[in-house]
């Protein structure tokens, strides 16, 4: 996907894009919510909706149904337009998740947004001969661990910045990025900013609450948001900042390295004084 304006945004899924957890929402509304409950003590969360689709599944709960769900989903409106406008102005649009392709995928194929986003990264999740949700870590974990503390053992999104990071080449070295998030898992990746890049959390959810403990270790400029209407007019504010920002840098460049460059000199003229007028001394009385 070209990049017209080294702007590369990445989103969160659940409670960012949507107003929701997608997990907590597919559970709720086929109505399996005490198992749910009961079970998430016991394991991780992915392993947990591992553990969950085969539930629906042997209670013969349909993958039509579960794409009908996924349609319901809350979403603010400013958010869809958000995401329209930063990929008209040229940004570079990608997710960053711990939901699983085929929520994120039938969700946003729904309103029509996929085509916006050049790179989805989440639990792979797919349906089986059975007509079975199958949803496997992003990361093994049972082979081997990513090594980071913060994150959950199948995902560490730091990880995932740091890998999108090294994927720009020389050209793009004056890439920006733009992190959006409202999770704990956010909060990883959030440390792996530059200082040009920003971070976006959502505020009083937990990414904020671990960014306020101690503000010094985010290198990027934190630009906090409320809802879907912050959301866009914080983020379009950002983009627009970096654009003027960087056709002031470009400009500059130009000039610098122009051959037909010229020194202007401001020329002050004096004001314009009547000359004295000698006269002979013999006439000096």
């Amino acid at each position: 996907m070209a990049n017209k304006n080294n702007i590369v945004i990445v989103f969160d899924f659940d409670k960012t894009i949507i107003d929701v957890d997608s997990d907590n929402w597919v559970v709720d509304e086929l109505g399996f919510t005490d198992l749910f409950d009961q079970l998430l003590p016991t394991m991780p969360l992915n392993s947990l909706m591992v553990r969950m689709m085969k539930e629906l599944h042997d209670h013969c709960k349909t993958i039509e149904e579960i794409k009908q769900v996924l349609t319901r989903i809350p979403i603010h409106p400013r958010v869809i337009t958000a995401i329209k406008s930063a990929h008209a102005l040229g940004c570079e649009l990608r997710i960053v998740s711990d939901a699983n392709t085929f929520f994120i995928e039938t969700f946003l194929e729904h309103l029509k947004i996929r085509e916006y986003f050049s790179e989805i990264n989440t639990n792979p999740g797919l349906v089986d001969e059975q007509g079975r949700l199958i949803i496997s870590p992003y990361h093994d974990f049972t082979k081997s661990s990513h090594g980071c503390s913060l994150c959950p053992p199948n995902m560490c999104k730091g990880l995932i910045i740091e890998r999108i990071q090294a994927s720009f080449t020389k050209e793009e070295s004056k890439m920006k990025m733009i992190y959006l998030g409202d999770g704990a898992g956010d909060y990883c990746p959030s440390l792996r900013l530059k200082a040009e890049d920003y971070m976006m959390p959502r505020k009083n959810f937990p990414v904020w609450d671990l960014i306020i403990q101690n503000p010094t270790l985010v290198k990027a400029t934190v630009r906090d948001w409320t809802n879907g209407e912050g959301m866009e007019r914080i983020l379009m504010g950002i983009i627009n900042e970096i654009i003027s920002s960087s056709d002031e840098e470009e400009e500059k460049e130009k000039m610098l390295s122009s051959g037909d460059c010229k020194i202007s000199v401001e020329i002050v003229h004096e004001p314009l004084v009547p000359l004295a007028l000698q006269v002979p001394l013999n006439l000096v009385k």
